[in-house]
């Protein structure tokens, strides 16, 4: 099934690429990700879907921004790309950074998300995760990057603390070039935007079905803050793909499919 590029008008424009028709499920990438992360999710639910995956602003072939970056942007945006694509209410499956703007989402705008699937994601810091440290954080993970190194110069190491230990060459390669193609500004100002926000998600408010869904090698969300999340939203469903690490989707797309669709068929 073809899939189609397009772009929502404003500041900054967004770009998205959808296929299929019927209920929108909308794809959400993580930080260091972009629209092509979700090429296989793309492919497989267009059959019975209008599967739709944006680049969130600052990414891919979405635009830079000049402002800085408030967290909630995410959300606002989110709201554009329903109301450019006239979607009263979407199934919303974020990953990693995509699954905290699903949250925020459907803390401002419950009525447009019909489900969540969150995927190798967390609710938030908690009070451990101090100010001060924080801005350690930003400062560590911004620094190579303002001495002068470029996103590709960086993308190798970060890969390798995605992946599950028997990760293919294939999936490395798709990562280090995801990685790579990031923009360098808007990456910094997501890293800080996110490491800044305080909100923790109020899990146990969330009124739709949600499916959590982590690899059991996951490093950066393992699967003990999976499960704490299956257990707080009521109803929820968790599952844990074997063989996979922090971009789950990619390195087990048969699995992750099968997952969501069983997940959606169930509604």
């Amino acid at each position: 099934m073809p899939v189609t590029p397009a772009w929502v008008s404003g500041t900054p424009r967004l770009a998205y690429s959808s296929a299929g028709s019927g209920t929108p499920v909308v794809f959400l990438h993580g930080i260091g990700g972009n629209r092509s992360n979700w090429a296989e999710q793309i492919e497989y639910f267009a059959a019975r879907f209008h599967a739709v995956a944006w680049d969130a602003r600052g990414y891919g072939e979405s635009e830079d921004y000049a402002q800085a970056l408030q967290f909630t942007d995410f959300a606002a945006d989110l709201r554009r790309l329903l109301d450019a694509l006239n979607v009263k209410a979407a199934h919303v499956v974020g990953l990693s950074m995509g699954g905290r703007i699903a949250l925020d989402f459907y803390e401002t705008a419950p009525q447009r998300v019909l489900s969540l699937c969150l995927v190798d994601t967390f609710p938030g810091y908690d009070a451990s995760f101090t100010p001060d440290a924080r801005e350690k954080f930003i400062r560590l993970r911004k620094q190579p990057l303002i001495e002068g190194k470029e996103p590709k110069d960086i993308a190798a190491a970060i890969t390798k603390t995605l992946l599950s230990t028997g990760a293919s060459l294939k999936h490395y390669e798709r990562l280090v070039a995801s990685i790579s193609a990031l923009h360098k500004e808007s990456y910094i100002k997501a890293i800080e935007a996110m490491t800044r926000y305080k909100p923790i998600a109020k899990l146990t408010e969330i009124r739709v079905p949600t499916l959590v869904v982590v690899g059991d090698q996951d490093r950066l969300t393992p699967p003990e803050i999976a499960r704490e999340m299956a257990a707080a939203i009521p109803g929820a469903r968790l599952v844990v793909l074997r063989e996979a690490g922090h971009l789950s989707n990619i390195e087990q797309p048969l699995e992750f499919n099968r997952a969501l669709d069983e997940f959606l068929s169930a509604l």
